[in-house]
This record gives structure tokens, sequence and C-alpha cells, in this order.
């Protein structure tokens, strides 16, 4: 994707200040580079255990020579100085929950479009699942995927959450963890482009992202994932914020949330 001189400055500048922070924290295994289309637009699907996710997989794909654009909340450009990094640096702002979602996916073909790569949580928050294994996928990706026939690449990384744990209110720099990302071949949706846009089609292909992303997980894990993908509905858990901890509690302590 050409990039803007104001774009190159503004990933330039925080590259200058987050990678000396993220080697200084963090020794890095990355494998799996072969991967990574170079030739054409694709979207990387990670796993999400932890809040400082963007800055490692930011760091991975920028020292790969590769400008990471994601799917960020819209609310996040109306912080002070994030916003205007996430603007100045050509982030996608995605409205959640709402109409202006369908607006959101069409900003973020123009990225693919233009070949670049598009950074998308398919489980478009942090994970519930309580040992923070991927859990149940929204179908952006996967809607994405089938409207601009871009590979769909997995990312799995495991490690960060060892350095901020999920929600935590301080990082734990000592004794130093390794981070490590892995990347996989495309997930192959050949035979399901160019079919109706249904709810079907759209779960089966999120399901295939997801079964290929938490494969990977569970190979950097060394252990095996559950049998059952953690659906936070099932649960009754919000799709989105922190009130899931509220209930893990009390589930927990045997207390009925009611």
């Amino acid at each position: 994707m050409s990039e803007s001189v104001k774009s190159r400055v503004a990933f330039a500048l925080l590259a200058g200040t987050m990678r000396p922070i993220m080697n200084l924290l963090m020794r890095k295994q990355w494998e799996g580079l072969e991967n990574l289309p170079r030739d054409t637009g694709f979207i990387a699907c990670p796993n999400h255990v932890t809040e400082i996710d963007p800055v490692v997989v930011g760091h991975f794909f920028y020292n790969q020579k590769i400008m990471p654009r994601y799917l960020a909340k819209a609310s996040l450009f109306k912080v002070p100085v994030l916003g205007a990094a996430l603007s100045a640096t050509n982030q996608v702002p995605v409205e959640r929950i709402t109409s202006g979602a369908s607006a959101s996916l069409k900003s973020a073909r123009t990225v693919i479009d233009a070949g670049g790569a598009l950074i998308v949580y398919p489980e478009g928050t942090l994970t519930r699942d309580p040992d923070l294994w991927p859990m149940r996928g929204r179908t952006g990706a996967a809607r994405l995927a089938l409207q601009t026939g871009a590979p769909v690449v997995p990312v799995a990384h495991w490690g960060a959450e060892a350095v901020f744990p999920r929600y935590s209110k301080r990082i734990h720099p000592f004794p130093r963890k390794t981070v490590r990302i892995r990347v996989g071949k495309p997930v192959d949706l050949s035979d399901l482009k160019g079919l109706p846009m249904t709810k079907t089609l759209l779960d089966t292909a999120t399901d295939r992202i997801m079964d290929a992303l938490t494969d990977l997980v569970a190979e950097l894990r060394n252990e095996a994932p559950p049998a059952t993908r953690w659906d936070p509905a099932v649960h009754g858990q919000a799709a989105i914020g922190r009130d899931f901890e509220q209930h893990r509690d009390l589930e927990q302590d045997g207390t009925d949330k009611k």
C-alpha cells in the first residue's frame, strides 16, 4: 500500500519509541514468516489475550516492513494522543454493535484493495475463556475475506499475557519474558467464494479461521485446546466490556448472578 509522508513519519516516530521498550520487555521468537503474502493485500487474524496485543503484533509486522493497520474501536480515535496516532497512521475505525459497522467494513476494504495488510481480531474483543484460549469468533473477518477475495492469515502469539495480564493494572517486566509469534498458512475459503452471504456461510468461514488460529495457539502452548470453543453468550457474558469478570467471580464463589 502506498504510504503518505505523514503516515511514514508517524510510523517511524511510534516505532522509534515503542521498539526499544518492546525489546527491553520481551524476547522475540517469530516463526512462519514465509506464510506472509508479499504481493497482495491480506487480512491477518491474531488471537487476543491482553491489551498490549496490538503493540506486540504491530511490532512484528513493522519489523517485516509491513505497515500494520487495524480495525480499531471508533471510541479510541477520540482518546487524546492515541486518537491522533491512530488517525496519522491510517488505522480503520469500526463501530461495534451499531449500524456504523457496515460502513467501517467498507473502509477496511480500501486497505486490502490497495495491497495493504489489515489486522482484524476475529474474536472482536479480549477472549473471555478462563484459560485464554481463542473463544467464539465474530464474522467480520470472514465477511471481508469473502467480499474482497483477500487471503486470511492466522497469526498466533503467546507470552504477552505474562508481561501484562488481561485487564491488569500493572506490567510484569521481570523476569524477562519470551513472546512467540507463529504465522500460519492462509485459511482455505476457496469453496465458499461467490456463494450467497448467508449467516451459515459466514459462520462456516469464521469457524475455519478460528480453528486455524486455535491450532497455532495450541502449538505455541504445547497444550490441547478445549473440545468446545468458549461462547460468552452461553455463559451469560456481555459481548464487549469487562462485565464478564464480575460474572466469573460470582461463578467461582458459587453465587447466583441474579
